[in-house]
Formats: C-alpha cells, structure tokens, sequence
C-alpha cells in the first residue's frame, strides 16, 4: 500500500470510527464518589467501557482507554496548544465517555496540570486523575531527578493547586531517583494516602526489584511504561510481573508518536532541535526498516474494517483485561477514531496470526529486552 493510498484509507477508517461509536448502545456510569456540593451541573458519561487498574482495595476502575494530556502543552512533539481549546478536548473525552485522565507536573511544566484541572473542576467527581512528581524545578526548569520525600510533599501541594482539588487519584513516581531508595518513596506515598492526599500509587519505567521493593511498602495500582506494537519491551518480565503482584499496567505512546498514525514515513527528517531527534525508532534508517509494521497493521485495519490507530490500540487491550492505553491528542476527530479501539475486537486465533507475522518483522530502534528490568 503506498503513501497517498495509505492517507486516503485513514480518512475513510476515521469516518468508520466514528460511524461506530455513534451506533454503539451506551449505558450510564456510575458517579466516582459523592457529588460534591454545588457541583450540579456533573452528568454521568456514557459507558464506553471499563476496566479495573490494581487489586482489592487498592483498585480503580477507569475507562478502557485513557486521555494523554502531554502533547497539549508540553512543547515536546508539537507546539502548546491553546488552554481554551485543550479544554474542549478534554471536556469532549469525558462527554463520549473516557473517565481517565493523565498528566505531570513535567508536563510543561505545570500547564498540563493547570488546562487538566481547569477542564475537570466541574466533572472532578467523575474522573480519575492521574499526575507524575520526581524532579526538581528552578526557573520553570527541570534540572533533575529528585524524589526526597520533602520535594515529593512539594511537588503534591503543587499539583493539587494546579488541579484544583483535594486529591490524586493515582500518583506516579515519574522516573526513579537512584540518589533516593525507593522504599523511602514508597513511604512519603503512603503518608500521603493516609491523609488522603493521594488515593493510589503508581511507578513508570521502574525495574522489577524496585516495583517489587515499592510495592511491599505501598501496594502499587499501575506501572505506566512505553508499550505498542513497535517497543514491545515490556513483554519481557513486566507484564507477568504485574500479574503477579495484581497491578495495572498503563501503556504510554501505544500508537508511537503517530507513527502507527501514518504521521511519519521513510522519508520524514526532523529538525535539530526537534524531540523527535532522540528517539531511536524515528531515526531515518528505522522509519524506513519500521514501514513494513506499518503496512501490516493497514492490512489489518482493511481487514478488521478499522483505522489502523485503532488496530494498534485494540491490540493492546487484548494482550490482557488490566492494560488500560492512554493515547494522547489534541484534536477531538483523533480522539474519537481511538475510542473506537475499544469497539475493535481480535479472536485468540486473529491475535496469533498477528503476533506470528509482526513478530517476523525486526524492527529498527527498539529497546533491548533486558532493559527492561532496568530503570529508565
């Protein structure tokens, strides 16, 4: 399939998206906690669907599928966006039924959190936030990791400002400090759900020993770590590791950077001073190795009669019932081609067929497979 093919069959597929979720039978939600006073004015979403993060008393239902909210202010991958606009977008996830919403004070910094909250106020009992600490800021600047347990109390009553609100619903630590042990994390966590200043407790990009260590101070509800068809590094350790300990896992970037997005091809460069630079599998040598994934996953997309943003998101909800996605984007079009991943579905022997084709293709600019019981 070539480019301008590959564009024409996009446009049609998001039309198909869309055509999907209008025809879908939707329920009500249930409200997340109590209405608060004077908050009149909250509706329950449609009931997309759900999913469960985390075990026993330390679980949180969410909506299969998340909102990434970086890409709106964040100057990483594409320019900040308007606050008013971004809210829209937001308010339009929730109203078509995404109840979970991801952010960080790096994010920014701190704007992310500011439109998150700012959109949220009126609905806040009705979504699950999710906000990232473990840098230390001067100027407006991150100028490193720092997860001491006085900058982490720090960077709480920051984010609950930014917020809006009175807690986190699920609080990551955002990289691991290695000047800082993780059991002392874990604890200032803990103190903090105690007082009810978060409600649960999460890690990205952490080893295994250090989940293992944080979660026996603290159980963990969710690890958020690179995962999608192209960097499937997680497969080696972290995924039965979650089973294990009965943890969520929430995929960031499942549809790389666009690339599953038919944003990008081989002969796509970046500028110097773009993100994208450092991104191994976006290299130009890799964009042009990585196509053939992206030409298998449109003959499925034809196949499945689906986009192939939304093949890609499906697919990770099938490898297990608590990976929650969280894709990210700015356009309210985009978001609902990727609600429509949760209407895609993949029988056992489809997921096989799949695995065994893609799995053929080596992939260019991909973590090796014992990084992943590194810290990142």
């Amino acid at each position: 399939m070539n480019n301008q093919d590959r564009r024409t069959f996009l446009k049609a597929g998001t039309t198909l998206g869309a055509s999907i979720l209008a025809t879908s039978a939707f329920g009500v939600s249930p409200t997340i906690g109590k209405t608060a006073p004077g908050n009149e004015v909250e509706k329950s979403p449609p009931l997309v669907k759900r999913r469960t993060l985390g075990t026993g008393k330390h679980s949180l239902e969410v909506s299969a599928i998340g909102l990434g909210c970086m890409s709106m202010t964040s100057n990483s991958y594409n320019p900040p966006r308007d606050k008013g606009e971004m809210g829209k977008v937001i308010r339009a996830a929730f109203e078509k039924g995404i109840t979970f919403f991801d952010t960080a004070e790096f994010y920014g910094p701190f704007t992310s959190e500011e439109y998150v909250g700012a959109a949220l106020k009126p609905l806040r009992n009705q979504v699950v936030i999710a906000s990232k600490f473990g840098f230390k800021y001067e100027n407006g600047k991150s100028i490193g990791r720092d997860s001491r347990p006085e900058n982490i109390r720090k960077a709480v009553e920051g984010m609950l400002g930014r917020l809006q609100t009175d807690r986190i619903d699920l609080l990551y630590l955002h990289r691991v400090d290695p000047q800082v042990p993780i059991e002392d994390v874990a604890g200032t966590v803990k103190d903090l759900i105690k007082e009810g200043k978060a409600l649960h407790f999460g890690l990205s990009e952490a080893s295994a020993t250090n989940i293992r260590k944080a979660h026996a101070v603290q159980p963990l509800t969710a690890l958020q770590n690179e995962y999608s068809l192209v960097e499937r590094v997680h497969e080696h350790g972290t995924l039965d590791l979650c089973e294990e300990l009965g943890i969520g896992f929430v995929p960031w970037c499942p549809v790389v950077r666009g690339f599953l997005a038919d944003r990008f091809n081989e002969y796509t460069r970046f500028s110097e001073e773009s993100r994208f630079t450092a991104v191994p599998y976006m290299a130009p040598e890799a964009l042009k190795n990585n196509m053939a994934l992206l030409n298998l996953v449109y003959e499925w997309a034809v196949r499945k009669k689906a986009t192939p943003v939304q093949i890609s998101l499906a697919w990770l909800l099938a490898q297990k019932p608590w990976i929650v996605p969280i894709p990210g984007t700015t356009r309210i079009h985009h978001l609902e081609e990727n609600i429509g991943g949760t209407d895609v579905n993949f029988t056992a022997a489809e997921l096989r067929e799949f695995r065994t084709a893609f799995e053929k293709i080596k992939l260019i600019g991909v973590r090796a497979s014992e990084s992943a019981q590194k810290d990142v």
